[in-house]
């Protein structure tokens, strides 16, 4: 099995987060700064270098003001028409 790292599905994700990063109104400053960490925290994530965990990521949902549930459900309609086509 291929590490999700350098699946395109990892990508779809980092888009993902820094898009609803930025549809909050956030920098990744003020990103950062809401959940306590320096900035290079959330350009680590949206680069990749940063894996998260669940715990994390339900952190990172409050901040940005998305349910993990809505987040995970726009994660998986991000993902569908790609697989549709494979």
């Amino acid at each position: 099995m291929e590490k999700s790292i350098y699946r395109d599905e990892n990508l779809v994700l980092l888009r993902l987060l820094r898009q609803c990063r930025i549809e909050s109104g956030l920098t990744q400053g003020q990103f950062a700064e809401a959940l306590g960490r320096p900035q290079s925290f959330a350009s680590d994530i949206e680069r990749g270098l940063r894996r998260l965990d669940l715990i994390q990521l339900r952190d990172i949902c409050r901040v940005l003001g998305l349910g993990l549930v809505e987040f995970v459900q726009r994660y998986e309609s991000e993902l569908s028409p790609k697989e549709a086509r494979e």
